[in-house]
């Protein structure tokens, strides 16, 4: 047995980091050395037993005598080893390593020097704010990094999380309050997320941020005494010195004054919150926004989404016909179009809708952009069931009476009535979205035009042989009285004994539970009995059989037998059949046809009776007293109890099982016998299933299309019946023959229904049917309505008024692409491809994109009862954490679900949800959508996007003040020849960004696209270019000022042009505040051609190289200023260079170089030529260092006390690795992944000692 010694201490954060590697190691693969989990000790080895001091926790024993492994890194790694995110020396892997290097050497001595002090333990000369500042520069890395990452290497906890987080423990415990976690925003939402992951939270327990007080009275620690004072001590000592002769010098000069005498102090300027800025200019719905005024001074979501929606949609920029004479005018650039995924009517605008409207949006933006003739064709679902539910409730709650009280069509006539109230409210969700749909061609499945295609499908298919009557098992809701779909069935899935709640029940009902009881052999004089078990006892009433293995020994001699049923005077036959288990049980199972899919099967087989025991309201029925007339759950208390009296129990014991619930009715959903209508399905799918082999339908991410064959190759025919009243009625007739020739028909036999456009033609095909005339025949239509998936099968060619043809219809089917979640594969896209080449004869699409299913940030499914459900209209408009809690009390959710809801808003969004606006919430969830992977959304990263809104809005404003009221761009965007450097590297990474946009678009790689496009605005334009330019547009040269603005123009156009399908409504209020090339150019961003790449050819690899230098130099500059604290100051830099080409290389990038750095003089050396004396020392490139003069701007003295404590500390380092990888059995116990660690991480530390001695002969230079 292995043993993992750690310490008992809840601060000690290597021990903590040890054992949630161990609990990760437990759910995943195990620990490296594939033996069992160790066992936890807490406290050290004892001294026997380890074969040398054991430097500190946490330590690892495999096994006595084995292989000892110390401190936390290489314990981790060994408990842990797929926390490495891949194969050693994998690209994942070495991204892991550097991330726990980084912990390991900077986030962990930063985090004890800034907590220390505060819980009363540091040493004399210890400055906290010095401390806090170190910890603060140690955070600025991962701040950046997870402003676009959620966590540090993949899309899961790695060690590198591991080891970051439990070196970050410290502070967010005890140091870092709420305004503090505000700057670090980024590293904030990261902490939190990782810690609330199972295994963190195991060790961990609930992580308690700092609120400004400690939990526990902190005194003054004892001072720690020193024999000798360390170089730190020093520096730290010279630093009071320091303050204290400023502040005796300050003291010196008051005391000079004469009295009463005091120097004004300047005013502070008070800084003013600017609040929520909003459009109030009068602006009538559908005319244009009024942008003549001065922009805001930041951005605002509220200001800028203002009245663009109204004035796009009366442009008619959405239509198809915009700008052309016809949809069916010939278009070079082809014709783009795709139908919405209809929402359900009494829908509200949830997630999975953003999403699925973000990315369709961007994608019908982007087509429409680029010249095509586009239709984003909107529309909404009749959800028949979700609908009925909600109009009955009312009626309930409003009237007291239920629909059969009011009847049929007085009911149907309220839910009209609904509809026409509510119904529309998902398209205005879907207009705050900016959702760019030509609303002039929206349809409800239940319109007459989409209702007569339904009426004609199901004729033409019934008349074919397609659709059919026939008695089968259903899923069956006895509160709805209704069959559903698989769908609509939520699985509960349950590890034993468990009480749930049931409609129609006032007592729990219990679950997950195997009863086991006996049947006695018929004819048996040894008392025989077949012992079987089942987790619905009641259903025993219905058994017709028992069954058991052919080749089971224990009942060959059963053959022909019978055993005897205890409630009727059925006796039951025992069949032979090889699907039972011998394994499972007694190897004896009893058989239910009626009530059980795997029984009817069976039954079918073996020629069995199929008893129905429950009629629609799940009450028994077919069964002998007590029994008749029981509800289910009311008989298995009392079939139960029976058996206990009759001696025939044998047991009860927990067992897991999956509980199917309506998730419309919360009922328990029951397999009933019932006469319904099917659609025969195999060639249908198997014409599918070839059009995807072909190629002629192309699914995306292409790991689905296994899943398509899958379904299709199994697919069963499909229910179509729904016992309600709202949705399409059945257009099938049963048929009443008065002509004593003709027997009477029953319900399961086909000849006897007939279906029919209207009933005049039903009633004709029936008389042709029966040789009689049409008076003779009397029709009664099917009281049942068709699933709502059948219509939605038919959505892609019913909305343009299929079978009748039309313009649409000619031009706009089959259409170009179906986007939609891959949770309705089946159910939606494979009806729709099956019934559209049945029907038609063509594939209704030639592409379909499936999205990922959107989580919570932890990666939860999104769940009321976890509170972590977010509205996207919250996310656009920002809500209070007490606006969250007022959410839940209008839903469904019963107190104690209420209450946990409420805790896990508190964790998630203790301070509510800030306000994003939607373009940030488009951009986010498209940047999000990588695919074939879930989707866990953290609405910090939102907010990062609203920030980056706000880094458009200020380069936009800055630019165009820049450019000045009197430029004019010129009318093509082709350069002069005129271009500075500069100016042709901002083109270069401009084109390069066109065409990672196009090629995205293309691929539909949302990410590649996101990125590209952040990456440019923000780090080449912003971060480069603009600071740059500054010197440019103030300088005396016009002509590369001209230029330059030029340029800066063309980057602006095509900036936005590339971001508009993203983010519309910013992009189009900072496109119309821009000036025009052409007096004839399109009114809107939205119509305006998008960018590509034979516009922007600009692509300039001389120009990239020069800037990359310039970069590289620039990085180098400030590395060494934030080294040496010189951020107030411009010092000089001197460049040695290794030849002439990269010396006249450095001489033209000097200018960017002082311009992005903010160093003095940029000089480069001659070839040879020594450095001045009193320079730090950086290397750029392999051709260019750097040096960066220090005398005069720093303390020698100092600098040698800081550099001397971090020497001492990376040599005892190195040493312990030394000795570590130099023990006896090294190489042959330790994983080789730890010796590799190791092993980087030993040079990596002899690099830095390398490069703190050059520093130190450095500084003794200058003292």
């Amino acid at each position: 047995m292995s043993i993992l010694y750690v310490s008992a201490h809840p601060d000690a954060f290597p021990s903590l980091r040890a054992l949630i590697a161990a609990r990760y190691g437990e759910a995943g693969d195990g620990p490296g050395w594939g033996g069992p989990h160790p066992r936890i000790c807490l406290q050290p080895p004892p001294s026997s037993r380890t074969p040398f001091p054991p430097p500190r926790l946490p330590a690892l024993e495999q096994g006595p005598g084995g292989l000892w492994v110390w401190g936390a890194p290489a314990v981790a790694q060994l408990l842990w080893p797929a926390g490495l995110g891949g194969p050693a020396g994998s690209r994942a892997a070495v991204l892991v390593q550097q991330w726990v290097s980084y912990a390991d050497t900077e986030l962990i001595p930063a985090a004890c020097g800034a907590t220390l002090p505060a819980l009363g333990l540091r040493s004399p000369g210890q400055d906290p704010q010095a401390a806090l500042g170190a910890l603060g520069k140690a955070l600025s890395p991962l701040e950046e990094w997870l402003r676009l990452h959620t966590y540090l290497a993949g899309d899961a906890p790695t060690l590198a999380d591991l080891a970051a987080v439990t070196a970050l423990l410290l502070p967010f415990r005890y140091v870092l309050d709420s305004s503090v976690r505000r700057i670090w925003g980024n590293v904030t939402r990261w902490f939190n997320t990782c810690v609330r992951q199972p295994e963190f939270r195991a060790v961990l327990g609930e992580v308690v941020l700092f609120s400004g007080t400690r939990s526990v009275t902190q005194q003054p620690g004892p001072e720690v005494s020193a024999p000798q004072k360390t170089a730190a001590q020093l520096k730290k000592e010279a630093k009071k010195r320091e303050k204290l002769e400023k502040f005796q010098q300050k003291q010196k000069i008051q005391q000079q004054q004469p009295p009463g005498e005091k120097k004004p102090k300047p005013e502070k300027k008070e800084k003013r919150d600017p609040g929520v800025i909003t459009y109030d200019l009068p602006t009538p719905p559908g005319e244009k926004k009024d942008v003549s005024g001065s922009m805001p001074d930041a951005y605002s979501p509220q200001y800028v989404e203002a009245a663009w929606y109204p004035w796009w949609e009366r442009q008619g920029f959405f239509k198809p016909e915009y700008g052309r004479p016809s949809v069916s005018a010939p278009n070079p650039r082809g014709v783009f179009m795709m139908c919405i995924p209809p929402p359900n009517v009494t829908g509200s605008l949830h997630l999975g809708h953003a999403l699925t409207n973000a990315i369709q949006d961007s994608l019908t933006r982007w087509h429409r952009m680029r010249g095509e003739t586009t239709l984003w064709n909107p529309g909404c679902d009749h959800a028949g069931i979700a609908t009925q539910v909600v109009v009955e409730k009312k009626l309930w709650r409003e009237r007291g009476l239920s629909r059969h009280q009011l009847g049929r069509e007085a009911f149907l006539q309220e839910v009209w009535k609904w509809k026409e109230e509510k119904g529309d409210r998902i398209y205005h969700q879907l207009k705050k979205l900016g959702s760019s749909l030509d609303w002039d061609r929206a349809c409800f499945t239940m319109d007459p035009k989409l209702s007569a295609a339904v009426t004609e499908a199901f004729v033409r298919l019934h008349e074919e042989g397609v659709i059919y009557r026939s008695t089968r098992l259903v899923n069956w809701s006895c509160t709805l009285n209704s069959a559903i779909s698989d769908i609509e069935v939520d699985k509960k899935e349950l590890t034993g004994r468990t009480l749930l709640s049931v409609p129609g029940y006032k007592e729990k009902v219990e679950f997950g539970v195997l009863v086991s009881f006996a049947y006695k052999v018929q004819g048996s004089d040894s008392d025989e009995e077949v012992v079987v078990a089942t987790t619905r006892i009641e259903t025993m009433l219905g058994d017709v059989a028992v069954a058991v293995h052919p080749k089971d020994p224990r009942y060959q001699h059963l053959r022909g037998k019978c055993v005897l049923h205890p409630f009727s005077p059925r006796s039951l036959p025992v069949v032979f059949d090889d699907f039972v288990d011998m394994e499972f049980g007694t190897g004896a199972v009893k058989i239910t046809p009626a009530h059980d899919q795997t029984d009817y099967e069976v039954g079918q087989r073996h020629g069995l009776e199929a008893v129905s025991i429950m009629d629609s309201k799940g009450s028994l029925v077919n069964v002998p007293p007590p029994f008749l007339g029981l509800p289910r759950f009311e008989a298995r208390k009392a079939v139960l109890a029976a058996l206990k009296e009759r001696g025939l129990f044998r047991g009860i014991k927990d067992n897991p099982m999956v509980v199917p619930l309506c998730n419309r009715s919360k009922d328990v959903v029951e397999p009933l016998l019932r006469p319904q209508w099917y659609v025969r399905c195999g060639e249908m799918a198997q014409a599918a299933s070839a059009a995807v082999t072909r190629g002629d339908l192309r699914i995306l991410p292409e790991a689905h299309q296994r899943t398509w064959h899958a379904w299709m190759d199994n697919i069963r025919d499909w229910c179509i019946s729904r016992q309600l009243w709202w949705g399409h009625r059945i257009p099938a007739y049963f048929i009443t023959v008065h002509d004593p020739a003709v027997p009477p028909g029953e319900d399961p036999d086909g000849r006897y229904w007939v279906s029919g456009r209207t009933e005049a033609e039903a009633r004709e095909k029936a008389a042709r049917e029966f040789g009689v005339s049409l008076d003779k025949i009397s029709l009664e239509q099917d009281e049942d309505v068709l699933d709502t998936w059948f219509s939605s099968g038919l959505f892609p060619f019913s909305i343009f008024g299929w079978p009748n043809q039309s313009e649409d219809l000619s031009v706009f089917y089959p259409g170009s692409l179906l986007e939609t979640g891959h949770d309705i594969l089946f159910f939606w896209v494979a009806r729709m491809v099956m019934l559209g080449l049945k029907l038609t004869g063509k594939l209704p699409f030639r592409e379909v994109y499936l999205h990922a299913i959107v989580r919570d940030a932890h990666g939860r499914k999104m769940s009321k009862s976890l509170g972590n459900v977010i509205d996207p209209l919250d996310v656009i408009r920002g809500v209070s954490l007490q606006g969250l809690h007022d959410q839940l009390l209008n839903s469904n959710l019963d107190p104690a679900e209420v209450e946990k809801a409420k805790g896990g808003q508190r964790a998630d969004f203790p301070a509510g949800i800030p306000e994003c606006g939607t373009d940030a919430l488009r951009f986010g969830l498209c940047a999000y959508t990588s695919q074939g992977r879930d989707i866990n959304l953290d609405v910090n990263r939102i907010l990062g996007y609203r920030h980056f809104c706000n880094k458009l809005w200020n380069a936009t404003k800055f630019a165009l003040r820049g450019l000045g009221k009197a430029f004019v761009p010129l009318p093509t965007s082709k350069p002069e020849g005129h271009e500075s450097l500069v100016d042709r590297w901002i083109r270069s990474r401009l084109a390069e960004a066109v065409r990672l946009s196009n090629e995205g678009f293309q691929a539909y790689d949302f990410p590649a696209i996101t990125t590209a496009q952040y990456s440019f605005w923000l780090y080449e334009l912003c971060d480069v270019y603009l600071e740059c330019l500054k010197p440019v547009l103030h300088g005396v040269d016009p002509v590369a000022a001209e230029c330059a603005r030029q340029t800066l123009y063309t980057c602006l156009d095509v900036g936005l042009r590339l971001l508009s399908p993203f983010m519309p409504f910013v992009t189009e209020e900072l496109f119309q505040r821009l000036p025009r090339r052409t007096p004839g150019a399109p009114a809107s961003l939205c119509v305006t051609p998008y960018p590509e790449p034979s516009e922007c050819s600009w692509k300039d690899p001389e120009a990239e190289a020069a800037l990359e230098l310039a970069l590289s130099i620039t990085r180098a500059v400030r590395s060494l200023r934030a080294d040496y604290n010189l951020t107030r100051t411009r010092p000089d830099c001197f460049l040695e260079v290794a030849d002439e080409a990269t010396g006249a290389l450095a001489s033209a990038v000097s200018g960017y170089v002082q311009a992005l750095s903010s160093a003095g003089v940029v000089a480069v050396l001659a070839l040879g030529a020594p450095a001045p004396q009193g320079c730090a020392v950086a290397v750029a490139s392999d051709r260019c260092s750097i040096h960066l003069q220090l005398q005069g701007l720093v303390d020698p003295a100092r600098e040698l006390g800081k550099l001397q404590a971090k020497r001492s500390e990376a040599q005892r380092q190195a040493e312990r690795l030394r000795e570590r990888r130099a023990a006896a059995g090294y190489s042959a116990k330790v994983p080789l992944e730890v010796q590799e660690a190791d092993e980087a991480k030993l040079q990596q530390t002899e690099a830095e000692l390398r490069k703190v001695d050059e520093a130190i002969a450095l500084f003794q230079k200058m003292l």
